[in-house]
């Protein structure tokens, strides 16, 4: 079984209970936008999959690939950060669906929080929300999930707090 801590949106912004949220977590992934000094942070603290987002500068585009597809145990992931969201993907993720057939669709950029299962794409689409202090969302939050061979399960949404909190 793999544990994972799921964050997007900190834009340049970690709030020191990520550490105590992700302790238990075997590995971190960011959906993008992670901003100045986060990917390192994380990297230090817990081995980090990641894509870069559109606030993110020719350093974190060097490190993180813009689409990022690969096995956790024997679900296929696909990890981008701008994606829209089911039924309303954007036309890049829409292509990179039905070429990857992913089991579990990871995805930033909206600051919304929502896990759904997809029955039209046969997949479960996640977006762990905003967990930095910029943008429009009111609550920072992130998730943590299990993957346990084939199966996705254990979900939990971690509130950290108000977004100027």
């Amino acid at each position: 079984m793999t544990k994972i801590g799921l964050i997007s949106d900190t834009h340049g912004f970690l709030d020191e209970s990520v550490f105590l949220h992700f302790n238990d977590c075997d590995e971190v992934w960011h959906a993008g936008d992670f901003g100045s000094g986060v990917a390192g942070a994380l990297r230090n603290f817990k081995p980090l999959r990641g894509v870069y987002g559109n606030i993110d500068g020719p350093a974190i585009r060097g490190l993180f690939p813009e689409e990022l597809v690969f096995r956790c145990e024997e679900v296929q992931v696909l990890l981008r950060h701008i994606g829209g969201s089911p039924p309303r993907y954007n036309p890049e993720t829409r292509k990179a669906l039905q070429k990857h057939r992913p089991q579990l669709f990871v995805t930033g950029h909206s600051h919304i929080l929502k896990v759904q299962y997809d029955e039209s794409q046969a997949c479960l689409f996640m977006n762990p929300g905003a967990a930095g202090r910029q943008g429009w969302h009111t609550v920072r939050t992130l998730l943590r999930f299990s993957i346990d061979g084939a199966e996705i399960r254990d979900c939990e949404v971690v509130e950290l707090g108000r977004r100027g909190g």
